[in-house]
């Protein structure tokens, strides 16, 4: 790691702050005890707010797998969705930086929570709320989505429309260290076609965001006519970083529909990446050409099943989320729809190799009304194991892997209007957290029958779950510089 790196705001990292010095070093950090869960009642029908839930996962605990805490949120109507830090292992170098606050964008409602996590890490509480009036007068933005630490001490979050919920008033969120709002990120002009996820690289002085969606859209469920009508994405954003200005478009084509998240390898060495694409159900990776252009190539690709049912002849895998271990050996995705979790191993990073496969949900498991057709014309369904004899609901949706790379977790929610079109049982009997455990010298994956928390059994009634976050961070959320 370099010694001192300035990642434009002003401040230099020097030594001694919050995460780890290298991905590799992070692997070596301690097992997680905690997990932080995004909760929610927005679109089930139920008028409670949504709340952090902070989720036991030691083993040696005597409430192991229970919600232990739940921090509602002081409105209702949020949709908390994704979450970052306030500071991560971009600020390792910083001694002056502390990983403290956990960043919590209500997707629908347009607010930012900031939530102190480090002062009882076991029962979060509120710090601050950033309010989407001051957000839209001083930025036009709406729809934070996806927040990532910078070095500088700032945060950065995208930002999917503006406040009416159009896609063209897209762009990048600034706010400085104390959760102030500073302005967009990027240069006028230079904002994206549409927003979701971002990743940066600094040695190779690149950021690269992706293409959901028009909120106006995706917000109430999704219709396969608006993307005939250009209203959600296929394209790559590549930014100067940390300068801000779009120097390339990639068009992925019929290839790319919808790509949703992206991950830049963990070595930040490196000039590669993967961007998992939900309605071609494709893994794209990306990498940096001899000219400092950037191209793509599908290197993995999940084919649709004829299936009957169903609302279309043809059923995707949606890849709705995907993550990398901190060695960069291993590539994670779920498909949602289909209902299994896939490991490649990325050793080669053109050419991932299958290394562990295992239904855990999804629409074609034993028991549902809705069939795969083989090519033979018989019908077939997966077997999906229960755990603590619960059947499993819903599909697996957001993941996350432990430091050492031995434990990956998953829940079941994707976003509420689309839970309730999709996996309508999800409104009833609520999501759900499991834990599957993977073999990192041979590959594969094998669910552990002790972990269940059921969000169905939750006091203010059934609960959808989305995305974790562990108190230290993890590889998802934390970026080397």
């Amino acid at each position: 790691m370099a010694t001192a790196v300035s990642n434009g705001g002003g401040k230099v990292c020097c030594k001694s702050g919050p995460g780890y010095a290298t991905p590799l070093a992070a692997m070596s950090g301690p097992s997680e005890k905690l997990i932080y869960v995004t909760a929610l009642y927005s679109g089930t029908g139920r008028e409670k707010p949504d709340y952090l839930a902070t989720v036991d996962v030691d083993p040696n605990s005597p409430t192991y797998s229970s919600v232990i805490h739940r921090l509602k949120m002081p409105y209702i109507g949020d949709e908390l969705h994704h979450t970052g830090w306030n500071s991560c292992s971009s600020c390792h170098g910083d001694a002056s930086a502390d990983r403290r606050y956990l960043v919590v964008p209500g997707l629908i409602s347009g607010r930012i929570y900031a939530i102190d996590t480090k002062t009882d890490p076991k029962a979060p509480s509120l710090y601050k709320v950033v309010e989407p009036e001051e957000i839209a007068e001083k930025t036009g933005l709406g729809f934070p989505h996806t927040s990532h630490c910078l070095a500088s001490g700032d945060m950065l979050v995208s930002c999917l429309g503006d406040k009416e919920g159009n896609a063209k008033g897209n762009g990048f969120l600034l706010l400085d260290s104390d959760f102030n709002v500073k302005g967009r990120w990027e240069k006028p002009g230079h904002s994206p076609l549409f927003g979701y996820d971002f990743w940066y690289q600094p040695r190779h002085k690149t950021m690269i965001s992706t293409s959901w969606g028009a909120p106006k859209a995706f917000s109430k469920g999704f219709d396969l006519q608006h993307v005939a009508d250009g209203l959600y994405g296929s394209h790559l954003h590549v930014y100067d970083w940390p300068g801000g200005e779009m120097k390339q478009l990639i068009d992925l084509g019929e290839s790319g529909l919808i790509p949703l998240e992206i991950r830049f390898l963990h070595d930040p060495s490196k000039d590669i990446g993967y961007v998992g694409s939900a309605l071609s159900s494709n893994m794209i990776r990306f990498f940096k050409n001899s000219d400092d252009t950037w191209s793509h190539e599908v290197v993995i690709s999940v084919k649709p099943l004829k299936v009957e049912n169903w609302i279309l002849p043809e059923m995707p895998g949606l890849i709705t989320d995907f993550l990398i271990s901190l060695d960069d050996k291993f590539i994670y995705f779920v498909n949602w729809l289909h209902g299994d979790i896939r490991q490649y191993n990325i050793e080669d990073p053109k050419n991932p190799v299958l290394a562990g496969q295992i239904w855990v949900g999804g629409l074609l498991q034993k028991g549902s009304p809705v069939k795969a057709v083989g090519e033979d014309g018989n019908t077939y369904q997966f077997n999906v194991p229960q755990i603590k004899g619960k059947p499993l609901r819903g599909g697996p949706q957001m993941i996350q892997l432990s430091l050492d790379g031995k434990r990956l977790y998953a829940t079941n929610s994707l976003f509420s209007a689309w839970d309730r079109q999709f996996y309508p049982e999800l409104m009833e009997k609520g999501a759900h957290i499991i834990q599957i455990d993977v073999d990192t010298e041979k590959g594969g994956l094998t669910i552990n029958p002790n972990f269940f928390v059921d969000f169905g059994d939750e006091p203010d009634g059934p609960a959808l779950a989305h995305e974790m976050r562990y108190p230290g961070g993890d590889c998802t959320s934390d970026i080397w510089i």
